[in-house]
C-alpha cells in the first residue's frame, strides 16, 4: 500500500497516509492542487496536482498562470514602480519625520493584520487535523458495512471476530476507535478518539461515523468546536 506525505502551509508534515485518506482530503478541499505531496520513489516534494490520475482525484485546476503583462523569465521586482524620491530642497528633519510616521501607520496596519490572520490560521490548522482523523476513521467504514450484510442487518462489536481491542486501531491521528451503536442513535457504526498533543480544542475528542442502511448512507458528527470541523462533520 502506497504511503503519502503532504505538508502544510505552515512547513508542517503530515502522514503516512492512505490513497483513500489523501483523496478524502482532496475531495473536502482540507488541501488543494497545490499542497506538496510525497511518497517513496520520488526524489522531492511534487503538488498535488501532478497526481491526480495516480489517486483518482478527477479533473484539477492547473497551477495559476504567471501575472499579465510579465515577460518571460522576468523575475519579482524587475518591474516595481520607482520609489518617491524627495523634493530637490526638502529639509532632511521634514524626511525624517515622514518617514517616522510612514513607519507607524505600517507597524499599525501589520498589527491589524495580524490579530486578524492569526487566528483564521490556528483555525484552519485544527480543520486540517481533524480533517485528517476523520479521514483515518473513514478507512475503517467498509469493514461495518461488510459485516452487516453478512449478519442481517447485525451491528459489529470490537469482541466480533474481525475486529480488535479499541486500541489496537491506534493511527497518526486516532487513539481508539470504537465499534458499535451509541447512546442517543439507533444507527450503528463507529466512535474513533481524536489523537492531537497538544491540541487541546482536538486532543482526545470523538467522532462518530454512522451508517443509515436505509439509505445506504454515512453521516458524522463530532463533540469538536464546528469551527475547527469540516462542513459535512458540523452540527
Amino acid at each position: 500500500m502506497t504511503e503519502w506525505y503532504y505538508a502544510t502551509a505552515d512547513g508542517q508534515r503530515h502522514g503516512p497516509l492512505a490513497d483513500a485518506q489523501l483523496r478524502a482530503l482532496a475531495d473536502a478541499g482540507t488541501i488543494d492542487p497545490q499542497t506538496l505531496v510525497w511518497r517513496e520513489g520520488l526524489a522531492q516534494w511534487r503538488p498535488l496536482h501532478e497526481f491526480a490520475v495516480e489517486l483518482g482525484l478527477g479533473q484539477l485546476p492547473p497551477p495559476l498562470p504567471a501575472a499579465p503583462g510579465t515577460p518571460p523569465g522576468a523575475t519579482p521586482g524587475m518591474y516595481a514602480a520607482p520609489q518617491p524620491q524627495p523634493r530637490p530642497g526638502m529639509p532632511g528633519c521634514l524626511i525624517a519625520v515622514l518617514v517616522a510616521v510612514a513607519g507607524l501607520v505600517v507597524l499599525s496596519v501589520l498589527g491589524i493584520l495580524a490579530a486578524i490572520a492569526l487566528p483564521a490560521y490556528q483555525d484552519y490548522r485544527l480543520r486540517s487535523i481533524s480533517m485528517a482523523a476523520i479521514a483515518e476513521a473513514r478507512s475503517h467504514q467498509p469493514a461495518v458495512a461488510e459485516f452487516m450484510a453478512a449478519h442481517d442487518g447485525r451491528c459489529p462489536s470490537n469482541d466480533d471476530e474481525g475486529f480488535g481491542e479499541a486500541e489496537s486501531y491506534a493511527g497518526p491521528q486516532l487513539s481508539a476507535v470504537v465499534f458499535g451503536e451509541f447512546e442517543g442513535s439507533d444507527l450503528c457504526g463507529l466512535e474513533a478518539t481524536i489523537s492531537a498533543p497538544g491540541q487541546e480544542q482536538l486532543d482526545g475528542q470523538a467522532i462518530w461515523l454512522e451508517h443509515d442502511p436505509d439509505q445506504d448512507v454515512w453521516t458524522c458528527t463530532s463533540e469538536v468546536a464546528d469551527r475547527h470541523l469540516p462542513e459535512f462533520c458540523r452540527g
